[in-house]
C-alpha cells in the first residue's frame, strides 16, 4: 500500500487534531480513519509512539481518565501548530492525494479479481469435455447466462465501490472480497471438474 504521510507530517497532524479537542488514542486512530473515509486506519504501534515524542517534547499532555489515557495539546504545541499553520494545507491536499490514490488502489484490485474470475470461468470452459449432443444449447446457454451474470456483478460492484470511495473503503473489505470470488471460483471449477 502507497505511503499515506509525508516525513514529519502525521506528527503535525496529530497536533491540529489535538487542538480541536484533547482525545485519547483510540480517538485519534478513529480521526484518522475518519478523514481518509475508512480507507486508512494507523495502528496503535504508528500512533503511540509519536505522542509519547511529543510528549517528551512538550507539545502535549496525557491524563487518566479512569483507563483511558487523554492527550491534550499544550501552549508550546498550539505555537508551534501556528507557526507551521501552512504546512497543514499542503498536508491536506496530500491527503486528498493518498485517499484518492488508495481509493484507485481497491479498485484495481477488484477488476484484477473479476478478470482472473472471468478467465478461470472460461478455462473451465474450454477443459468440460464434449456434452451429449442434446445438452449442447443448454450449456451454451449456461455460459451465455454465467457471463451475464458476471458482467452485472462487475458492473453492480463498480458502482457501488465508486459511490463508497468518497466516504472510504475499508482494506480488509477488498481483502474479503477476493478471499470469497476465489472461493466461488474454486468452487466452480470442482463442479465443473465433477460434471466431465
Amino acid at each position: 500500500m502507497s505511503p499515506v504521510f509525508g516525513h514529519g507530517h502525521l506528527r503535525l497532524y496529530l497536533l491540529n487534531l489535538l487542538e480541536e479537542s484533547p482525545k485519547h488514542g483510540y480517538e485519534l486512530i478513529q480521526a484518522l480513519a475518519d478523514r481518509f473515509g475508512g480507507t486508512y486506519s494507523p495502528s496503535a504501534g504508528t500512533i503511540y509512539p509519536r505522542l509519547a515524542k511529543l510528549e517528551d517534547e512538550g507539545l502535549v499532555t496525557k491524563t487518566a481518565d479512569g483507563r483511558k489515557t487523554v492527550y491534550s495539546i499544550t501552549d508550546a504545541g498550539r505555537a508551534e501548530l501556528e507557526s507551521r499553520r501552512g504546512e497543514l494545507a499542503d498536508i491536506e491536499s496530500d491527503l486528498s492525494d493518498s485517499v484518492r490514490r488508495l481509493a484507485d488502489e481497491v479498485r484495481s484490485g477488484v477488476d484484477q479479481a473479476m478478470k482472473s474470475l472471468k478467465a478461470e470461468l472460461a478455462s473451465a470452459k474450454r477443459e468440460a469435455r464434449t456434452p451429449p449432443a442434446g445438452s449442447r444449447a443448454e450449456s451454451a446457454e449456461a455460459l451465455r447466462d454465467a457471463d451475464v451474470a458476471l458482467t452485472e456483478f462487475r458492473q453492480q460492484l463498480r458502482t457501488d465501490l465508486r459511490k463508497a470511495s468518497a466516504k472510504g473503503i475499508d482494506p480488509a473489505l477488498i481483502g474479503r472480497l477476493r478471499e470469497r470470488l476465489a472461493q466461488v471460483r474454486l468452487e466452480v471449477r470442482e463442479e465443473l471438474g465433477r460434471r466431465q
